[in-house]
Protein backbone atom coordinates (compact mmCIF):
# COMPACT_ATOMS: atom_id res chain seq x y z
CA UNK A 1 0.00 0.00 0.00
CA UNK A 2 1.37 3.46 -0.82
CA UNK A 3 2.05 5.92 2.18
CA UNK A 4 -0.27 7.81 3.15
CA UNK A 5 -1.49 11.08 1.64
CA UNK A 6 -2.67 14.30 2.55
CA UNK A 7 -5.19 16.62 1.33
CA UNK A 8 -4.02 18.43 -1.48
CA UNK A 9 -1.97 21.24 -0.60
CA UNK A 10 -0.66 24.75 -2.19
CA UNK A 11 3.08 24.87 -1.70
CA UNK A 12 3.42 24.11 -5.22
CA UNK A 13 1.02 26.52 -5.97
CA UNK A 14 2.90 29.28 -4.02
CA UNK A 15 6.37 27.93 -5.00
CA UNK A 16 6.15 28.64 -8.71
CA UNK A 17 3.69 31.60 -8.23
CA UNK A 18 7.03 32.91 -6.89
CA UNK A 19 8.99 31.58 -9.90
CA UNK A 20 11.29 29.64 -7.49
CA UNK A 21 12.08 26.32 -8.46
CA UNK A 22 11.80 22.97 -6.35
CA UNK A 23 16.22 22.91 -6.18
CA UNK A 24 15.72 26.49 -4.69
CA UNK A 25 13.28 25.51 -2.23
CA UNK A 26 15.18 22.90 -1.38
CA UNK A 27 18.05 24.77 -1.30
CA UNK A 28 16.35 27.55 1.27
CA UNK A 29 15.00 24.59 3.29
CA UNK A 30 17.65 22.55 3.63
CA UNK A 31 16.00 19.61 2.02
CA UNK A 32 16.34 17.20 -0.41
CA UNK A 33 14.32 17.87 -3.43
CA UNK A 34 12.87 14.24 -3.06
CA UNK A 35 11.56 15.73 0.09
CA UNK A 36 9.80 18.68 -1.83
CA UNK A 37 8.85 16.36 -4.52
CA UNK A 38 6.69 14.65 -1.80
CA UNK A 39 5.23 17.47 -0.26
CA UNK A 40 3.86 18.58 -3.04
CA UNK A 41 2.39 15.50 -3.97
CA UNK A 42 0.94 15.82 -0.89
CA UNK A 43 2.55 13.15 1.51
CA UNK A 44 2.53 13.78 5.23
CA UNK A 45 5.42 15.66 6.29
CA UNK A 46 6.87 16.30 9.41
CA UNK A 47 5.51 20.01 11.65
CA UNK A 48 9.60 20.70 11.60
CA UNK A 49 9.24 20.77 7.69
CA UNK A 50 6.80 22.23 6.94
CA UNK A 51 8.05 24.82 9.54
CA UNK A 52 10.82 25.03 6.88
CA UNK A 53 9.31 25.41 3.51
CA UNK A 54 6.47 28.23 5.20
CA UNK A 55 9.59 30.34 6.17
CA UNK A 56 11.97 29.86 3.09
CA UNK A 57 8.59 30.64 0.72
CA UNK A 58 8.84 33.51 2.79
CA UNK A 59 5.32 32.87 4.50
CA UNK A 60 4.70 33.16 8.25
CA UNK A 61 4.07 30.43 10.94
CA UNK A 62 0.44 31.33 11.24
CA UNK A 63 -0.24 30.13 7.21
CA UNK A 64 0.25 26.78 8.00
CA UNK A 65 -3.60 25.78 8.13
CA UNK A 66 -3.97 27.84 4.07
CA UNK A 67 -0.66 26.22 3.14
CA UNK A 68 -1.36 22.46 4.46
CA UNK A 69 -4.29 22.78 5.35
CA UNK A 70 -3.41 21.67 8.63
CA UNK A 71 -6.21 21.13 11.76
CA UNK A 72 -5.48 24.21 14.03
Amino acid sequence: MAQSVDVKNQVKKIRESKMMSKAELARKTGLSVQTIDRVEKGHICRLDTKRKILLALGLKLEARQKVFGDEV
